[in-house]
């Protein structure tokens, strides 16, 4: 009888804490948020400046193929590695990439004007853009990109800037077409921007 009781009570516990893990499972499954996807180029709102001091918005773009990245000039690796990424494959697209807007948005506008953007993208491919602003000019675009920063202080004083590393990619018509991740394999990000380019 002993027997039987402790079976059936190590049975009805496996069966609750089974039933525990299930609808744990389920909770976190319907919990998770759904990718947020930037804004259509045609619903943006932001206004910058480019590098040649010259303003831009979203409407400017209209009818091209863009691709866009958040960065900032004192970036010690991502940024570079990418602006990089971007200038081997626009060389790569060769006259596939004539109709193809490129943009670096800076988040660290106190640090990088015009002529400081001006001056880090002529390490790179020419048809690169720079655009700032300010704080909130910068804050609405990467709101409409659903781009994540912060300023992140450094240990001697100075600061640095977390940011969403990733290129973006929109059709002509302003659809958000798909992100180049910064860690994902680089074979993959031509066929993305040909997709874009439509």
């Amino acid at each position: 009888m002993r027997r039987r009781g402790l079976i059936l009570g190590l049975g009805a516990g496996l069966a609750v804490t089974t039933g525990t893990l299930a609808l744990g499972a389920w909770r976190s499954r319907v919990a998770q948020p759904a990718p947020v996807l930037p804004l259509p180029l045609t619903e943006m709102t932001w206004q910058l400046t480019d590098h040649r001091g010259h303003p831009v918005t979203p409407a400017d773009w209209s009818g091209h193929p863009v691709m866009v990245f958040f960065g900032f000039t004192f970036c010690p690796d991502v940024c570079p590695t990418t602006l990089n990424d971007i200038s081997d494959w626009l060389e790569a697209l060769g006259p596939e990439a004539a109709p193809l807007i490129v943009a670096l948005i800076t988040v660290d506008p106190d640090r990088d004007g015009p002529q400081e953007l001006a001056d880090y993208l002529s390490n790179f491919d020419a048809r690169i853009t720079g655009l700032t602003g300010t704080a909130e000019d910068i804050a609405q675009a990467a709101a409409d990109f659903r781009v994540r920063y912060e300023k992140v202080a450094r240990d001697d004083g100075d600061y640095t800037k977390n940011h969403t590393a990733g290129v973006f990619l929109f059709r002509p018509d302003g659809r958000f077409t798909s992100i180049i991740d910064f860690h994902e394999d680089r074979r993959f990000a031509l066929p993305k921007i040909r997709r874009a380019l439509g």
